[in-house]
C-alpha cells in the first residue's frame, strides 16, 4: 500500500472540505441535538461526513469509514484499512463561536495508526503525520517533546471535572489544578490533542472520548513522544467511548497514579 500517495490524496480531500465549511458561514446552519441536549449536530456535519465516504468509497472501495454521523461502515474490529473521521470536532465551538473547531482524521491499517490529520479549518493550521516519519504542522516538523515537571504543565481539562460527580474523584482533580501551572478547556479534543502533540499543552484529560475524536491526533501526537492510555492505563480504545489521557511521558505516569482517580 503507498501511504505516501494516500497522504497526498488525503490532505487534499481536508482542505476541500474545509473550504467547504469556511463557505457555510455564510448559510443559515440547521443545529439538531443528539441523546444529550448539549451534544449538537448541523447539516454542515453531516454534508462533510458524506463528502468524505462519497470520495473515499469511489477511489478506495475496499477501506471501510468510521464515521461519527453514522454515513460510514459498521465497524467492531479494526481489520484492513479503516477511515476514522470526525467532520467537525467542536461542533458546539462551530455553531457558537465560528472557531475552535477541527477536521480530525485517522488512517488505521490492521489497528496501527498510518496517517494522521487535525486540521484547523479557521487558521488554516494542519496538523499531520504518518507513522516512522514524524509530525508537522503545516510544512515544518514538530520536534519531539521535552521533560517538563508538574508544577510547570498545562493542561487541558474540562472544569466539570472539578465539581462534585459520580466518575471520577473530584478532590484530587483539584489538587491537579493547585499543583500545575495552568489548566485550558478548548472544546475540542482533537485541537487539545494536536497541542499536547506540539508542546502547547503538556497533557489532555477527557472522561468520554469517541475513536473518531481521538484517531487523528493519536498518530500525531505519538510521532512527538506523548504518551495516550485510558484512566485505568490501558492503550486507547479506537472501537468504543473510554476515557482518555494524553501527555507529556515526563508526566503522564503521575498524573494517573495521584491526579486521575476513578470512583
Amino acid at each position: 500500500m503507498d501511504f505516501s500517495s494516500i497522504d497526498k490524496y488525503a490532505k487534499s480531500l481536508i482542505k476541500e472540505a474545509g473550504h467547504r465549511i469556511r463557505n457555510s458561514f455564510v448559510q443559515d446552519i440547521q443545529v439538531e441535538t443528539k441523546a444529550d441536549a448539549n451534544d449538537l449536530v448541523t447539516n454542515i456535519d453531516k454534508e462533510i461526513e458524506q463528502f468524505f465516504i462519497g470520495r473515499i468509497k469511489n477511489d478506495f472501495p475496499d477501506h471501510r469509514i468510521f464515521g461519527e454521523e453514522g454515513f460510514g461502515d459498521p465497524v467492531e474490529d479494526l481489520s484492513g484499512i479503516i477511515w476514522i473521521l470526525d467532520p467537525i470536532d467542536g461542533t458546539m465551538n462551530f455553531v457558537h463561536q465560528k472557531r475552535n473547531f477541527a477536521i480530525s482524521l485517522g488512517i488505521y491499517q490492521e489497528g496501527t495508526g498510518v496517517l494522521g490529520y487535525i486540521y484547523d479549518v479557521v487558521n488554516d493550521d494542519l496538523y499531520s503525520a504518518q507513522q516512522g516519519k514524524g509530525a508537522y504542522l503545516n510544512d515544518e516538523r514538530l520536534p519531539d517533546l521535552t521533560e517538563t515537571a508538574i508544577s510547570e504543565a498545562m493542561v487541558g481539562i474540562n472544569s466539570t471535572w472539578l465539581t462534585p460527580n459520580r466518575y471520577i474523584d473530584h478532590e484530587a482533580v483539584i489538587q491537579l489544578i493547585r499543583d500545575i501551572r495552568g489548566a485550558r478547556s478548548y472544546g475540542a479534543a482533537s485541537l487539545e490533542i494536536a497541542y499536547v502533540a506540539s508542546g502547547r499543552l503538556d497533557a489532555y484529560v477527557s472522561m468520554r472520548l469517541s475513536p473518531w475524536d481521538i484517531a487523528g491526533g493519536l498518530v500525531i501526537a505519538l510521532e512527538t513522544g506523548a504518551v495516550a492510555s485510558n484512566f485505568h492505563g490501558d492503550s486507547a480504545n479506537l472501537l468504543q467511548s473510554d476515557s482518555f489521557l494524553i501527555a507529556n511521558p515526563s508526566i503522564h505516569p503521575l498524573l494517573l497514579d495521584r491526579y486521575i482517580k476513578l470512583k
